[in-house]
């Protein structure tokens, strides 16, 4: 456990270079190798358990209904009727839990690569694997990639929750996977993606409906609000100066998409 040291997990990474993210260790509850990834969960003295994948922290039991809630509820309320929906990882179930809570979703497929994650979330992070025991869900423990080869044409709405675009999850940030994606959508379907930081494709920076507060207060949240969804969307100055504008310019460090 190199990332363990003095009682604290510190966490460093090339892609975020000249800072680190440590927290206080109390337990390790689980260390391991799986067929994919190094697994591991220990309980912190201020955020509860914590699941890290390859040495980069996935999600904390303090404050992870802020991103699950965000990933799922901006494209299920952008879309008018989102019966069929696709998620691609997740395997700690957060995402899951908030797409079956919408009341128009009828069913859920999920694929996620790595069982061992799905596992040990359901024993160290209940509260986010609560969504496994959905009657919506159907679970297909494989590759996304082949999944939607053969689903074509099937969703309304794919919500990818990947970990860090580095190993398993490399694929998952190409031309090809969105490509792909693209492909296993219905007509007039969303995708949505963790996108690593805040910047958004200028050209598909839209609010398509407008959300009632009974609706949201309804599915018991805890960050999402209807606000907080059209905040979601306000550009940065230089950024809204581009799309009004209709200016090209580059940008000199990495820009992922959210669609």
């Amino acid at each position: 456990m190199d990332n363990i040291k003095d009682g604290w997990f510190t966490e460093t990474c090339t892609l975020w270079p000249g800072q680190a993210m440590s927290l206080q260790v109390e337990e390790v509850l689980y260390h391991k190798k799986s067929k994919f990834q190094d697994v591991m969960v220990f309980k912190s003295k201020t955020y509860g358990n914590v699941l890290v994948l390859d040495g980069v922290i996935q999600c904390t039991e303090r404050d992870e209904f802020s991103y699950q809630e965000m990933i799922a509820n901006l494209p299920l309320c952008c879309h008018p009727c989102p019966k069929k929906v696709l998620i691609i990882g997740g395997g700690d179930g957060g995402v899951l839990r908030e797409v079956v809570k919408h009341p128009l979703v009828e069913s859920v497929v999920q694929c996620e690569i790595d069982e061992d994650v799905i596992n040990v979330s359901k024993k160290y992070l209940p509260g986010m694997a609560k969504g496994f025991f959905s009657p919506k869900l159907t679970l297909h423990v494989g590759d996304g990639f082949e999944f939607m080869k053969k689903n074509q044409d099937a969703f309304d709405v794919i919500i990818t929750d990947s970990s860090d675009p580095v190993g398993p999850a490399e694929s998952l940030f190409k031309e090809s996977y969105y490509q792909l994606m693209k492909t296993a959508l219905c007509e007039g379907g969303i995708l949505c993606c963790q996108g690593e930081c805040q910047w958004l494709h200028l050209e598909l920076c839209q609010i398509d409906q407008k959300l009632q507060r009974d609706e949201i207060e309804s599915m018991n949240l805890k960050y999402y609000n209807p606000e907080i969804h059209r905040a979601a969307f306000i550009l940065p100055e230089f950024a809204r100066k581009v799309r009004d504008d209709s200016l090209l310019f580059s940008i000199n460090f990495a820009l992922y998409f959210a669609f």
